[in-house]
């Protein structure tokens, strides 16, 4: 039987997996800390950031199927001993995460829409995105940083919105929808995520 350590490998600028199932390569313009792992090139397919560091990541972290997908002047940052599991990172701007952070499978952290709110706008988002449409006419979108600080717990298919800072500690139960910020060591669920009290 394969072991999940056996599927994943070094994360190295510019350079292709070997055996990897994907064809791709990982971006160049990437700086990794030590003992970083990936499991595929796939993580990287809508990596489209043009900067010269798009992506930091610190040591000892893994990307278990993790969608790393930036726009053209997009950066995440990703500090030491976080484990990333069959997450996606949406960014236009800037996400940012601390260190010791556990994101489980099914999580999106966007910080950004990625349409416009107004319904006039809305619309003409999506004619310029259709077939019959132009991707360059797309009206102007809104995006704010996300901050995760260290330590901090985010649970099965959460969402993570623009503009969200989580506080140190914080725990994000299975779920939620985070569209306000979560104070250090509070853990918050439901849709739209409030704090629960915790029985001992």
């Amino acid at each position: 039987m394969t072991t999940q350590q056996e599927l994943l490998h070094p994360l190295l600028p510019g350079e292709k997996i070997p055996n990897d199932w994907y064809p791709g390569i990982i971006p160049a313009n990437i700086k990794v800390g030590d003992n970083t792992v990936v499991e595929s090139s796939f993580s990287f397919k809508h990596f489209f950031s043009s900067l010269p560091v798009a992506l930091l990541v610190g040591d000892n972290v893994t990307l278990w199927r993790t969608a790393i997908s930036t726009e053209e002047n997009g950066l995440i940052e990703i500090g030491d001993d976080c484990y990333i599991a069959n997450a996606s990172l949406v960014c236009s701007q800037k996400i940012t995460i601390g260190n010791r952070v556990f994101i489980a499978g099914g999580v999106t952290i966007a910080d950004s829409d990625f349409h416009p709110l107004d319904p006039a706008l809305r619309l003409a988002d999506t004619i310029a995105l259709s077939p019959i449409g132009n991707s360059k006419n797309r009206p102007a979108m809104k995006s704010k940083p996300v901050i995760i600080e260290d330590d901090v717990w985010i649970g099965f298919n959460a969402t993570i919105l623009k503009g969200v800072r989580i506080g140190a500690g914080a725990v994000i139960q299975p779920g939620a929808l985070v569209t306000d910020h979560v104070p250090a060591g509070v853990t918050v669920s439901g849709n739209p995520a409030k704090p629960v009290k915790l029985y001992q």
